[in-house]
Order: C-alpha cells, then structure tokens, then sequence
C-alpha cells in the first residue's frame, strides 16, 4: 500500500540521487570516459540495476515513483504495468504489486520460436499500459516497447523511469511526438548537485561533469575525434 503523504518532487529526486551515490551506482571518469550503447563517449555512467540488491532503497524508490506516477498521470490512469527487458522487468513488477495492477514485460524483439511474442503475461486490447524502465537517455530506446505494446490493440501514453539523463533536449520531443509522457525520480543534475554537497568526488572530476552535463554533445564531439 502507498502511504498518502510524500515529499515533494525535488526532495524525492535529492533523496534518489543520494541513495544512487549511496550503493555507488554513479561513476564519475573524466579520464577515462565511459562509452554508452550509441558509442559515443561520457565521463558519466550510471547503474540502476544495482538497486535490486538494497532492500531498502529499493522500496522506498519504487514507494517514490508509485507516488509520482499517481500525481503526475492519475491514481486511476492504467490497467496494466508493463516492465522493459531487461532492466525494466523488476522494477515493472515492484510498481505493479504496489499499484495493486497487471504486471507484463516486453521483449526487445520476439523471441524467435513458439509464439514469437514480444509482450509476456496478459495485456488485451483497450487496456492503458504504463511502460517502466530504469532509465532514459534520449528516449529512442522506449519506442519500440511502446510500439510492441499499441500492437496488442492496448494504449500506451506514459513511461516511468528512476533516472532520466535531462541533459539531451530531443528526449521530450521524441516521447512526445510519439505520444508518450515521461515520469522520473531524478536527473544528472540532481546527482551532481548531492555529489557537489557530498564531495563524493575531486572538485576537478565533478567540473569536468558540469561541463559534459551542460553542452553534452560538444563534450562529446570534442572527445570522438
């Protein structure tokens, strides 16, 4: 059951990006700059996988996007939760036992053999799907889990995800174009700012984060050649 009384959106994101730092979940490397699934560089990386592991954090998380999706969407506003392969999957069937909903999952592509099928569980047509991953970057990676989903005949209109990159500004309009509204806990922002008040790391790597946080793909471009 969700507790009826929360803090507000920007104390729920310092407390997530405190728990993040926490478990160790966010790396800093500016030396060394991490490569992300485009192949592109970043002297950031974060692992919200690990979260499974902590109990705690990992309830009271789930408690805070719960909430937000309530607030932000409706407290009646789905039938069905739907879990992205494969991070996405815990954190779809937590946020479905807690709003007390179906819980599916969807595949990254059919699976080859038997049904072929890329939505498992039960999702039918006319239901109102949340899709909940752990993350977003620019928000490409969610279309094709919605697409999956609209095919069933259900609707999907809204994503909810722990950590949202909030530094590329085509993430918005590429949900929005595809009609879909994205809900999350917090941003790079929100974990450099408990980082800076933590002093979790030298003030030279957190500079340089500053830097790649406010003008990514220049930071980027400039590390690619």
């Amino acid at each position: 059951m969700i507790p009826t009384s929360f803090p507000s959106k920007e104390e729920m994101a310092r407390l997530t990006a405190r728990m993040l730092l926490e478990i160790e979940a966010v790396h800093f490397n500016a030396d060394e700059p991490f490569t992300l699934a485009s192949g592109l560089p970043s002297p950031t990386y974060i692992d919200c996988r690990k979260l499974i592991s902590y109990p705690r954090i990992r309830s009271t998380l789930m408690d805070f996007l719960t909430v937000t999706v309530m607030r932000e969407a409706g407290f009646e506003a789905f039938d069905n939760v739907a879990g992205g392969e494969t991070a996405g999957i815990p954190f779809g069937a937590l946020v479905a036992e807690r709003m007390s909903l179906p819980m599916t999952y969807v595949r990254k592509k059919p699976k080859g053999y038997g049904r072929n099928a890329r939505i498992e569980g039960v999702m039918t047509e006319g239901q109102r799907v949340l899709l909940v991953e752990d993350l977003t970057t620019d928000g490409g990676s969610k279309l094709s889990f919605v697409d999956a989903i609209r095919e069933t005949g259900a609707t999907c209109g809204h994503t909810a995800v722990i950590f949202y990159y909030g530094i590329f500004e085509e993430t918005m309009k590429t949900l929005g174009d595809h009609g879909v509204a994205l809900h999350s806990l917090c941003t790079w922002w929100d974990v450099l700012n408990e980082a800076k008040a933590q002093g979790s790391f030298s003030e030279a790597t957190l500079a340089e984060v500053e830097t790649f946080l406010t003008a990514p793909r220049a930071w980027q471009d400039a590390r690619a050649k």
